[in-house]
């Protein structure tokens, strides 16, 4: 089994009390001494501090590095300004999805964050795709460090150590500036459903930038979040995580992101069969499901129309804020209406769900 990678910060989470676990291949902390639910509620009420640094970075530059992404992805960057920061999906030729990125445009080159777990596969993928275009790809993800600061006091515990005007900062934006007096870039953008910030700095400050932000952010009540949180986060939102809601056998348009797709920016991988899917319709649709009788929707569960198996649970819990038990699932598009009644298999026992509105929690962005 090969050997777990750790952040350069594994040594002060386990000076903070964190439990640390196997996570896309690094030891990471799934919580800390104050627990999943505190460190959920912080952020949904003041500020918490994530070390995200497992997540990969790509830099894409070269005079054909716009024309190599709008191939390589499904947005269409066209529309992306200097400083914007977009959500998008690479899909393979067939629709499925090799991962979902964020990109970021900036002055002289685009920047790609992908998944943990994806991020040789992407890549790889990148590379694989490069012929044919004056382009140089870079993945530096070792040299660059990654946090993310979110919450609505996020906005407050970063401003003392930063020059950037903040309150001018758009969401899904990105600008160059110093986080406590080292260089980064900041992105307004997160995956908790709040307004906050993800940081990219040189990896030998971590140690200095965290720190800087947990005292900052003191006045607030933060506190450092783990992978639990995270997920229950961006779970309420229903944001996917690879894996779960995505992955190479599903399609964006199945998995409700469609809206993600430039069909007319001209050709990309996967084109085809995604305009197929849009035009004829998705087999199969990522659903909300609640629990009417009390129990948790755990990843893998079956999900039953009369006793018939017709989906699977792919993220399922208990949802602290909207304060419900919860599940996104898989169905067949003729039981995806909102009031479909259905169950799910918990523990061999039928427990009785149904379908609602997505999301779980209106994520302050759209508010």
């Amino acid at each position: 089994m090969p050997e777990l990678q750790r952040t350069r910060l594994y040594a002060t989470h386990v000076a903070l009390g964190a439990r640390l676990v196997p996570f896309a291949g690094w030891e990471m902390p799934v919580q800390y001494p104050s627990g999943p639910l505190a460190e959920h509620h912080a952020v949904r009420r003041s500020v918490g501090l994530f070390d995200i640094d497992h997540m990969g970075q790509v830099e894409v530059r070269g005079p054909d590095a716009t024309a190599f992404l709008q191939r390589l992805q499904v947005w269409d960057l066209n529309k992306m300004k200097e400083g914007d920061a977009r959500y998008s999906l690479a899909c393979y030729a067939d629709g499925g999805i090799v991962d979902d990125l964020f990109i970021y445009r900036r002055p002289d080159r685009w920047f790609v964050v992908v998944n943990a777990s994806n991020r040789a596969k992407d890549v790889a993928w990148f590379r694989a795709h490069a012929h044919g275009f004056k382009v140089m790809l870079n993945d530096v993800s070792d040299e660059t460090y990654m946090l993310a600061l979110q919450g609505p006091q996020a906005q407050a515990t970063l401003s003392p150590l930063c020059p950037a005007n903040l309150a001018q900062m758009p969401f899904h934006t990105g600008q160059e500036t110093t986080v406590a007096g080292v260089p980064a870039y900041l992105g307004a953008t997160g995956y908790t459903g709040e307004y906050g910030y993800e940081v990219f700095f040189p990896a030998e400050k971590a140690e200095h930038v965290w720190g800087a932000l947990l005292e900052a952010g003191k006045p607030y009540g933060i506190i450092p979040c783990g992978l639990a949180a995270r997920d229950s986060l961006r779970f309420e939102p229903c944001l996917p995580l690879y894996g779960h809601e995505i992955s190479a056998e599903v399609d964006p348009i199945s998995a409700g992101l469609g809206w993600t797709v430039s069909f007319d920016k001209g050709d990309f991988l996967g084109r085809d069969a995604l305009l197929q899917t849009k035009l004829e319709g998705p087999g199969d649709r990522l659903v909300a499901l609640e629990m009417v009788e009390k129990a948790v929707p755990r990843q893998g569960y079956a999900v039953l129309a009369n006793d018939v198996e017709v989906g699977r649970v792919t993220t399922g819990m208990y949802a602290p804020t909207a304060d419900r038990y919860v599940g996104l699932a898989y169905v067949p598009a003729d039981l995806a209406a909102i009031g479909t009644e259905l169950a799910v298999l918990v523990r061999d026992k039928p427990r009785a769900a149904r379908v609602v509105k997505k999301p779980f929690y209106t994520p302050a962005y759209r508010r």
